[in-house]
């Protein structure tokens, strides 16, 4: 069968099945599971992909809400993940959009699972919980899951649609001082202020900035400053995030950090520790071939590429299996440019006509991007290369 048979097949499968996601998306929208909560989520996922014939692993990767899901013998020369999200943000719920981006990746399964003889692959469904906190992607990584496959993917929504979003990379750790206690009143000689030492790091964090790249950011935040205003501080912690545009740029920041803790410390006369508070994600590697074909999809579609590719978008653990396999995150847009994502404004829009519009165009996405490459060889070759490429 040619490319617009097979195409047409897609849109059907999309079709035929773009009712069960849409109650799927709405029901996720409606009931959101923080990270590593999305017990329900992942079970209804799961539950949903075995009515359909799909043999599922789930737990999956020792994670308690992650899954695979696999359809047929899982023999052919190729294999694709179709990486799937679901958790929430606390307090504002989907407001990333979980419920429909992973209603989006299951739809896109659906619609090419009887595509998997014509295009030689093996198409895998993977639920990466935790994208919000610690990163699953990150440990599956770690682990080796993404290690055999020739492709992954997903669709993120947003205010705009990219073919890529500029993601950056970002490390997060917990930085300890350690001082000695002393009454702050009549024998504060006596003590070392673990406090003093924490705001002393902060302050050379920020002339830090000035001596940074452009992309460079510093986050960071209080979590102990201390037991009582009459007691010298003896144990303080301040969290800090770092993030730049390149993973290897991130861990010259990281070492420029923990000077500045360092020197904290020594002014202070406290001692200093640290360690991670979530994984560290990389940057999105970029792909050419990927980039060129998801660019034809779009124009196919009709859908604008309106986004602002120079806006940060932040930072995702899909970055991290980019650099395992050639992988891509383009971004769909599914509320006015004015609603930013994060919000409340972004979660209440999940149910809305627009975002089930946006599920049927963020599977034909994924469904399109696995058939136009898988099609043909020289594409597989050429993306292949890029991936190699450093």
């Amino acid at each position: 069968m040619n490319y617009e048979q097979l195409k047409e097949r897609i849109f059907a499968e999309i079709e035929k099945n773009r009712a069960e996601l849409t109650a799927l998306n709405d029901d996720i929208a409606d009931h959101p599971e923080v990270s590593g909560q999305e017990y329900e989520t992942s079970k209804k996922i799961t539950e949903l992909l075995k009515r359909h014939g799909y043999q599922t692993e789930y737990p999956f990767a020792g994670l308690d809400t992650a899954f695979k899901a696999v359809y047929g013998e899982d023999q052919h020369k190729y294999k694709v993940a179709i990486l799937t999200e679901y958790d929430a943000l606390p307090e504002i719920g989907h407001a990333c959009g979980h419920c429909l981006s992973g209603s989006i990746s299951i739809l896109a399964g659906l619609a090419t699972r009887e595509l998997q003889d014509e295009l030689d692959t093996d198409i895998h469904i993977i639920g990466t919980p935790v994208e919000e906190t610690e990163g699953a992607k990150c440990e599956m990584v770690k682990a080796g899951v993404f290690d055999g496959y020739d492709m992954a993917i997903m669709v993120h929504l947003y205010n705009g649609n990219l073919l890529t979003p500029k993601l950056q990379a970002l490390a997060s750790f917990m930085y300890e001082f350690h001082g000695k206690a002393a009454h702050a009143s009549s024998s504060p000689w006596d003590g070392f202020n673990a406090f003093n030492a924490a705001q002393l790091m902060f302050h050379a964090v920020d002339m830090l900035r000035q001596h940074s790249k452009p992309d460079a950011q510093f986050h960071g935040i209080i979590c102990n400053g201390g037991e009582a205003p009459n007691i010298v501080p003896e144990e303080v912690t301040a969290e800090f995030y770092i993030r730049a545009l390149d993973k290897d740029y991130l861990q010259e920041l990281i070492k420029k950090t923990d000077a500045c803790a360092e020197g904290a410390s020594i002014a202070t006369g406290t001692t200093w520790s640290k360690y991670p508070t979530a994984e560290v994600y990389d940057n999105m590697k970029a792909n050419a071939t990927g980039l060129d074909t998801l660019r034809e999809i779009y124009e196919e579609l009709d859908l604008p590429l309106n986004g602002d590719t120079e806006k940060i978008f932040g930072s995702s653990d899909a970055g991290n299996v980019s650099f395992v396999c050639p992988a891509f995150h383009p971004c769909l847009q599914v509320v006015d440019e004015d609603v930013a994502i994060h919000t409340r404004g972004f979660a209440e829009c999940m149910k809305s006509d627009r975002a089930h519009q946006g599920l049927v165009s963020g599977a034909k996405i994924i469904a399109l991007q696995i058939l136009k490459i898988f099609s043909d060889e020289e594409k597989i070759k050429a993306m292949k290369a890029d991936f190699a490429a450093k």
